[in-house]
């Protein structure tokens, strides 16, 4: 078996090798920074900008493959971002996505030797003695991590209820690689920051951190247990998807043994026909089990690429088969504020609401609060009037110069508004990503909003069921509000009147008189809303209580109307 290509993953690899990779990656980052800069940048500042448009289908395809053999030969985290790249077969051209996808899930593997090495060191007893057999094979090898099938030995096997299983194994000396890796992009990051198109935006050194977190969490094995059964259990009554189980006597923070869950990839299509299994009704349903991770549980896998999801035959169901997750190393999770701004968003989107898009953008912090929106809204309409349920079959079909038009038309607004990315929004971005290009694979012709527009439908009635409750919640607060606020004005009123606020003025207390009478007004008019409101909400299920608010509610609106008028 081969070692690592030129040594990448060799865990004596020296100092000297480490500084070689750490500029490598510097050299290959400037370099194309500097190419973006020159042709995106200032060419289209002194009117070349046909230039750059002739040249940039050729600029991306020498990108691409020169990344490609970055990240082939390093290893490392630069397969993850080839991966991310590969991914994005929605929003980027073909020239990068098509040279990245062998990337996806197959890296040059490490050899049994030094993985042995690696178990034993890590069990602490000979291979022998913790199963009964190991392929030598590697049933995938990854970026961080090396699978090899094995079997349990039989009292292992009597404990857990299983017999084949999954060794997954950190690769030898990755720690000090990520290092060096995270070091790099740190460095990159910080050149980014001083970009004012991209400062403006985001914040780079925050987003390189929140990589840096998920990828060390990526490499301690114990994390990704917890997880995995932490998903599990999100979807133990759920028949669409299966997770594998895991050995815990046989797990390590560099050693994970699960359940051999091995099935269909899930972008297999040849292989899902021929096991009687339609692609396209694979699509919608991962679609939706991603929409439930993100926009409901608020706990969802990040990294769904297809060497990460199986299509699992399943005799006994009514589907015929269930999507088996598997790699739980890369999870994120949703706060319930942003979840809520995010379903806002789905909701919008869904219904082409292009106010409604841009309101839910604001409440999750993608625009800053100085942003001025009205151009935005009426961009977000427009493009929704035009291409709003399209495909990216379809949008790929829609001739080049419409875009264009729609470009020259909004692009000023678009860029001239403060977007910036919120914190914890990397991994939300990947997996949609990654969920938008897997569907695609399974059928070209997939449209997302087939499987937004029931599901946003379906929130919509969830967010409909507790508005009654929250109506009347918020007209309970603004009746507090009533009641609180003449005493708060009493108590100003008694410290002017006890000398305990300086008056230096001879007509303030005219002005404060002016002030009760229309404070007391206001507060009339609050509370007249909250009893009106409070009584229509509450009639439904209680006549006689609902009645009477609303029929008190006539008092404090005459009060509201006719205080300061003779004395009333």
């Amino acid at each position: 078996m081969p070692l690592a290509r030129r040594g990448s993953y060799d865990s004596n690899s020296g100092a000297g090798d480490m500084r070689a990779r750490y500029r490598r990656i510097l050299r290959f980052a400037s370099w194309y920074l500097a190419i973006t800069w020159w042709f995106e940048l200032f060419l289209p500042r002194i009117g070349l900008v046909k230039v750059a448009e002739r040249t940039r289908s050729k600029r991306m395809q020498r990108f691409a493959k020169g990344f490609h053999v970055l990240a082939a030969d390093l290893g490392g985290l630069m397969i993850k971002v080839g991966q991310f790249m590969s991914s994005r077969l929605d929003v980027l051209p073909p020239e990068i996505t098509k040279e990245l996808e062998g990337l996806q899930d197959e890296v040059a593997p490490v050899s049994f030797v030094a993985i042995r090495a690696a178990i034993e060191a890590e069990l602490g007893m000979p291979l022998e003695r913790a199963f009964t057999s190991v392929d030598e094979t590697p049933v995938a090898a990854a970026s961080l991590g090396q699978a090899h099938r094995a079997q349990l030995i039989s009292l292992d096997a009597a404990d857990t209820g299983l017999d084949r299983v999954i060794i997954k194994v950190q690769r030898p000396g990755i720690d000090e690689i990520i290092d060096v890796d995270l070091a790099a992009l740190r460095k990159v990051g910080g050149w980014l920051s001083h970009v004012k198109l991209v400062s403006n935006r985001v914040d780079m050194p925050a987003l390189v951190e929140e990589f840096a977190q998920t990828s060390l969490e990526e490499i301690d094995y114990l994390h990704e247990a917890s997880s995995s059964e932490r998903f599990a259990a999100a979807f133990a009554d759920d028949d669409r998807v299966g997770v594998p189980g895991v050995v815990w006597e046989r797990t390590t923070r560099k050693v994970l043994t699960l359940e051999d869950v091995t099935a269909i990839k899930i972008t297999d299509v040849e292989a899902l026909i021929k096991a009687g299994i339609d692609p396209t009704r694979v699509a919608p349903v991962f679609a939706e089990v991603m929409f439930d991770q993100m926009f409901t549980m608020g706990f969802f896998h990040a990294d769904p690429h297809p060497g990460n999801i199986f299509v699992t035959p399943v005799a006994d169901s009514e589907r015929g088969w269930k999507l088996t997750f598997i790699d739980f190393g890369m999870m994120g999770e949703v706060p319930t504020s942003t979840r809520t701004g995010l379903r806002k968003m789905l909701i919008a989107a869904a219904s082409r609401d292009g106010r409604g898009l841009v309101n839910a953008m604001n409440d999750v912090g993608v625009l800053l609060p100085s942003a001025e929106t009205t151009e935005l809204e009426r961009a977000m309409t427009t493009l929704f009037a035009r291409f709003g349920g399209m495909g990216f079959a379809e949008l790929r079909e829609v001739d080049p110069r419409e875009f264009r038009d729609f470009a020259v038309q909004f692009g000023d607004v678009v860029r001239s508004l403060p977007f910036q990315l919120p914190e914890n929004f990397l991994l939300i971005i990947r997996a949609m990503s990654l969920t938008s290009g897997v569907s695609s694979a399974l059928n070209p012709a997939f449209n997302l909003w087939d499987s937004v527009e029931p599901y946003a439908a379906q929130l919509l009635r969830d967010e409909s069921g507790n508005l009654v409750q929250d109506l009347a919640k918020q007209a309970m607060e603004t009746a507090g509000i009533a009641f609180r606020l003449p005493k708060r004005l009493d108590a100003l009123i008694t410290r002017v009147e006890d000398g305990s606020v300086a008056v230096a003025s001879p007509g303030l207390e005219k002005r404060v008189a002016r002030l009760e009478r229309t404070m007391r007004q206001a507060v009339s008019a609050l509370l007249f809303a909250a009893l009106l409101i409070a009584g229509v909400l509450l009639r439904a299920d209680d006549t006689v209580l609902g009645t009477v608010l609303m029929v008190a509610s006539v008092v404090p609106l005459l009060h509201a109307l006719f205080a300061g008028r003779r004395g009333f």
